[in-house]
């Protein structure tokens, strides 16, 4: 899930949500203004009901984010930087730039989560009991019952042994410290988040057969979430696996075609494009340095009409936006950092910030075809190959 609506900074970290979550916090207005609340409070307004719907809502969103922040802060305590903080339909995720490097790092980051939930929860109960203190059993003070309850319900559930959930990072976490193995414990912690997931599944089945209705729904969307997360995590795991112990320089693309900043973009088109056929084209400026990244996708989004005037740094992906490596920075590391404009490529650079080579999704899929087969005296190449700079004139 990406952030299409950002929020913001917390610690230098981008902020966002998916639009997803707009669904939950209706679902979950709704379901308070007209199910829970005039149930336990009748007799009061609908305007009274729906405001402290919306403010349950947006305080159950803070506390999911207070959640991911957890996991980023402790992340960052043990030298893991963070991409972003996306809040989702079913909850957030903080997206790591890379794995923990112990069973102990990784133990902690998974469980601060559910910590902070639980700690949330508790703080949430204690306001409950000043607010009825205070004035009695009211509309308010239920609204923080309500947000207690479901704190400490979301740390429960997170601590089930099952990936992608937190549960299923302490398992793995234990699973690694005692075999050794942090892709085997994380292929197993995957597996076991896939049947849970199959569970909830038949569970949500099983409540719509016997009229639960829409509690039933909502429980095997859980569990079908959990279900492909679970996969999708399996996946990354055999990949580990694979490219354990390579580098970014053995699979790179070494000396790469590049192009002028100032240089436009027909030009590039009819003396590179058609002839050479690549995807991806690094920009240098008179010095050497990366200015830049121009790929197919972005060339092709200009009308060809703009192409003679348009210049190629007006269509590149910024350099401070373009994932970048060194040759001796492992693979899998890297690799969580390949997103946004640059379409999936990285650039690898030399101490002095000069372009040394280029990594493509041709170049990790050719790294994992010949992983067993790799001796790291010859680097595999990718589509975008090592040619000869490009003179200019």
């Amino acid at each position: 899930m990406r952030s299409t609506i950002p929020l913001g900074r917390i610690g230098g970290v981008p902020v966002g949500m998916n639009l997803s979550v707009l669904l939950i916090v209706a679902i979950l207005i709704f379901g308070l203004a007209f199910g829970r609340f005039p149930l336990t409070f009748p007799g009061l307004s609908t305007a009274a009901y729906l405001a402290a719907g919306v403010v349950a809502a947006l305080l159950f969103m803070a506390s999911l984010l207070a959640h991911e922040v957890a996991h980023a802060l402790m992340a960052g305590r043990h030298g893991i930087g963070v991409s972003r903080i996306t809040l989702w339909l079913l909850g957030g995720v903080a997206e790591l730039r890379g794995e923990p490097k112990t069973p102990r790092a990784d133990l902690q980051i998974a469980v601060v989560g559910p910590l902070t939930s639980l700690v949330a929860g508790l703080l949430f109960g204690v306001v409950a009991v000043l607010v009825r203190a205070a004035a009695g059993p009211s509309l308010a003070s239920d609204v923080f019952v309500y947000l207690a309850a479901v704190n400490v319900l979301l740390a429960v559930f997170n601590l089930v042994p099952a990936a992608p959930l937190d549960g299923g990072r302490v398992l793995r976490a234990a699973l690694w410290w005692r075999w050794g193995d942090r892709g085997r414990a994380a292929v197993a912690a995957a597996r076991a988040g896939r049947t849970f997931g199959y569970v909830l599944i038949a569970l949500g089945f099983l409540q719509v057969a016997v009229g639960a209705g829409f509690g039933g729904i909502w429980l095997a969307l859980i569990g079908l979430f959990l279900v492909n997360a679970a996969s999708a995590e399996e996946q990354q795991a055999q990949l580990g696996v694979a490219l354990r112990g390579v580098r970014v320089g053995e699979v790179m693309s070494r000396d790469p075609v590049v192009s002028r900043p100032d240089e436009t973009v027909a030009d590039l088109i009819e003396e590179v494009v058609l002839s050479r056929r690549l995807s991806t084209y690094p920009l240098v400026d008179e010095h050497g340095g990366f200015a830049g990244l121009v790929t197919l996708n972005r060339i092709r989004q200009l009308p060809p009409e703009a192409r003679a005037t348009t210049r190629l740094a007006d269509i590149a992906c910024p350099p401070g936006e373009v994932p970048r490596s060194t040759p001796e920075e492992p693979l899998m590391d890297l690799l969580p950092r390949m997103t946004g404009c640059a379409d999936g490529r990285a650039v690898v650079l030399d101490p002095g910030g000069h372009l040394v080579g280029l990594l493509t999704p041709t170049d990790i899929s050719r790294a994992i075809q010949t992983s067993g087969l790799h001796t790291g005296v010859h680097a595999p190449r990718g589509a975008d190959l090592a040619m000869p700079w490009r003179h200019h004139r």
